[in-house]
C-alpha cells in the first residue's frame, strides 16, 4: 500500500513538473517572440531613415554635421546586435544606447525642417516623417508587450514551487526594457 502511495506522489509530481516546466518554455518563447517584435519595429525605423535623410539633404545641404550625425547614429545602433538568447541587463543597456542615439539625433533632423519651409511642405518628407512617427508608436507598443512577456516570464520562474523546476533546468529572469535615463528630463525646444 506505500508503494502504492508513493508512485502515486511521484506520478502527480512528475505530472505537475511536466505542466510546469511546459508553461516556462512557453513563456520563455513569448518572451523571444516579444523581443523579435522589438528588434523588428527598430529595423523599421533604421530602413527609413536613408530615405529621410536624402529628403532632408536636397533641402538642407549645409546641415551636413546633423545629416552625419543620424547616419552615425543609425550605423552604430544597427551593429549593436541582442538576440533573446543573449538578452541579460548588460547587452540590454548597451542595445538601449544605441537605440537613444537615434532617436537623439533624429529629433535634430526634424528639428531641421523647422527652418525650410519649402522641406516642411514637401509631400515626400512629410510622409517619412509620419512614417517615422508611426513607427516609434510601434517601437513603443513593442517594448511594452515585451516588457509584458518579461514579467509574465520572470514572476513564472519566481514562483515557489515553479522556482524549483526553473532552477533545475536552468530557467532565469530576463531584464526588461527600460526607459533611457535622458528621458526623464525634458526635452529642449528653441524657436
Amino acid at each position: 500500500m506505500k508503494k502504492v502511495i508513493l508512485l502515486a506522489i511521484a506520478a502527480i509530481f512528475s505530472l505537475t513538473s511536466c505542466s510546469t516546466y511546459n508553461k516556462m518554455v512557453s513563456n520563455e518563447e513569448a518572451v523571444n517572440s516579444a523581443w523579435s517584435n522589438v528588434e523588428t519595429q527598430y529595423q523599421r525605423r533604421s530602413d527609413l531613415i536613408p530615405n529621410l535623410v536624402s529628403t532632408v539633404k536636397g533641402y538642407a545641404a549645409h546641415e551636413e554635421s546633423t545629416l552625419q550625425a543620424v547616419v552615425e547614429a543609425r550605423a552604430a545602433a544597427t551593429s549593436v546586435s541582442l538576440s533573446a538568447e543573449s538578452l541579460n541587463a548588460e547587452t540590454l543597456a548597451q542595445y538601449q544606447k544605441a537605440q537613444s542615439g537615434v532617436t537623439s539625433a533624429l529629433g535634430r533632423l526634424i528639428a531641421i525642417s523647422e527652418n525650410y519651409p519649402d522641406l516642411k511642405a514637401n509631400q515626400n518628407f512629410l510622409e517619412l516623417q509620419a512614417q517615422l512617427e508611426g513607427t516609434e508608436n510601434r517601437i513603443t507598443v513593442a517594448r511594452k508587450e515585451f516588457n509584458d512577456a518579461t514579467q509574465t516570464y520572470n514572476v513564472s520562474v519566481r514562483k515557489f514551487p515553479a522556482n524549483l523546476i526553473a532552477k533545475m533546468f536552468g530557467f532565469e529572469q530576463k531584464p526588461y526594457f527600460e526607459a533611457d535615463a535622458s528621458a526623464a528630463a525634458a526635452p529642449k525646444v528653441e524657436f
